[in-house]
């Protein structure tokens, strides 16, 4: 007899929440003990330490589908629980610095993956609602836990089960995403999907090896195996504030049904093209000049008082205040986050910090040019993200260089007679999108180099004490090809 009724979502809900307070191992040692469970117990002797394993598919997953919920785990394309139309999804969360928005610093680990992509099959879809990625969506049974470093996930303590299906508002711009990867399909631009095309839901690929590929309609090359997944930071959305007692919520930028979201949010920036920012700057009643005026401006602009807008950090949008010179140059380039040397030497580029965050991102650029008097005026605003192309080109050659010379404890310093330093990191003049400088408070701001590997300094090696770190460096997108990417955009 099942613990439960397999046609009642509340049921199976209920149930599972019997598993909170409890670690995997926990429930697999319940299971083995129990006479009527689904686990044999001439099968028990090996099946902890294979489903312990990192690089087990399913893993805890099927563990709980076995083990708590007494069905065997299998690769049928229903829901978990098919004639209650509940999918059973068991995902982990981790601790992240705390932040006044974060208090309590808890974030998603990864996105949430649904259901493989059929190339082949899903542009024969009538639409969302009849889509297979809608069965699997609509309903999740949703299973949290805290993964710890350094920890097995099969010690780590079930703390959240609950029921989710995705609120209207979050629905309406997952049904946007869903035309959107599907339209590149039909267009036979398979290949070029990219998580960063869409907001809440993403094509992320999900293959064995990184050479595998897939036939896709209306086209002869070959695609990545890819899934429909929820990205990582809807996910950590979804966690702080549906799932998470105790929530603080951020405004929202659409009131109301909107077909269109991007169109939505360009229209009222696009109301105030040709004011300047210090007129913008008054009229919103900022007193100061911060760093992230241009940011501020774009979120009052929206009608949002804070600065932090729902659906924004839902999708992970990142605001960027583009300044374009009167000469047509954009001054700056586009920095990116501190490199940690000892991070970025362990990582490959299919999995690696800088190439999923480029991957995963949507931009949204807020654009002033300056005038002839000096005064920086807003031309526009758009999102965009980078191409598949772009990706896999310069950037990944920049990327994999400076991996192989940081991992392989290539690092060269050459200090000249005033003290000056130069590296054989890669150069904005060899690169035309991307390239490594400098990011840290100054020359003493390092950080430490993998463990085993040193600095080569040749000339007034007197300058430089510590062999083991050096100075902090991050990727940037180059000025240049940001201007040609907003051009490419009508900017």
């Amino acid at each position: 007899m099942k613990k439960y009724d397999e046609t009642s979502p509340e049921s199976i809900e209920s149930y599972g929440k019997g598993m909170i307070g409890k670690t995997f191992r926990e429930i697999f040692d319940a299971a083995k003990d129990d006479p009527d469970g689904f686990v044999a117990k001439d099968a028990c002797a090996d099946y902890l330490r294979k489903h312990a394993q990192k690089s087990r598919k399913g893993g805890v997953g099927n563990l709980v589908e076995e083990c708590w919920f007494g069905y065997e785990a299998n690769s049928d394309d229903r829901p978990d629980f098919p004639e209650a139309g509940v999918e059973l999804k068991v995902t982990p969360y981790k601790q992240v610095r705390k932040t006044q928005l974060n208090p309590e610093g808890f974030a998603a680990k990864e996105r949430l993956v649904l259901t493989m992509i059929n190339y082949m099959e899903v542009v024969k879809e009538k639409d969302f609602a009849h889509s297979h990625l809608w069965e699997k969506a609509q309903l999740m049974l949703l299973v949290w836990y805290l993964h710890l470093q350094g920890r097995n996930d099969i010690d780590s303590t079930v703390d959240y089960v609950q029921l989710f299906t995705p609120p209207a508002d979050d629905l309406e711009i997952i049904r946007e995403d869903y035309e959107q990867i599907l339209t590149k399909l039909r267009d036979g631009r398979a290949h070029e999907l990219s998580e960063g095309d869409t907001l809440y839901l993403g094509a992320c690929t999900k293959a064995a090896k990184s050479t595998d590929r897939r036939q896709q309609p209306y086209s002869d090359i070959l695609a990545k195996p890819r899934a429909f997944s929820l990205k990582n930071k809807y996910m950590t959305y979804v966690l702080n504030h549906y799932i998470r007692p105790g929530r603080v919520t951020y405004e929202p930028a659409v009131r109301g049904k909107v077909s269109d979201f991007e169109a939505y949010i360009i229209e009222p920036i696009g109301r105030h093209r040709g004011e300047s920012m210090e007129e913008l700057r008054k009229r919103y009643g900022i007193v100061t000049h911060p760093k992230n005026l241009g940011a501020m401006l774009a979120y009052r602009m929206l009608g949002i008082k804070g600065n932090h807008c729902a659906e924004f950090e839902k999708a992970g949008i990142a605001i960027k205040s583009i300044r374009i010179q009167e000469n047509g140059c954009i001054k700056e380039n586009m920095s990116f986050p501190p490199i940690s040397y000892q991070k970025l030497a362990k990582e490959t580029w299919e999995d690696c910090t800088f190439g999923n965050y480029l991957r995963e991102t949507r931009f949204f650029f807020v654009v002033y040019r300056e005038d002839r008097a000096g005064a920086l005026r807003l031309a526009g605003c758009c999102f965009w993200n980078v191409p598949v192309r772009d990706l896999e080109g310069d950037i990944r050659a920049v990327w994999q260089e400076t991996h192989d010379i940081i991992a392989d404890g290539r690092l060269v310093l050459d200090i000249d007679a005033k003290g000056n330093v130069t590296n054989n990191l890669p150069k904005k003049h060899g690169h035309p999108i991307a390239h490594v400088r400098p990011h840290g408070r100054n020359r003493a701001d390092t950080a430490p180099l993998p463990e085993g590997t040193y600095l080569a300094v040749r000339g007034n090696t007197a300058a430089w004490l510590d062999d083991t770190a050096y100075t902090k460096q991050c990727f940037w997108l180059n000025n240049d090809y940001i201007r040609h990417q907003l051009q490419l955009s009508g900017m």
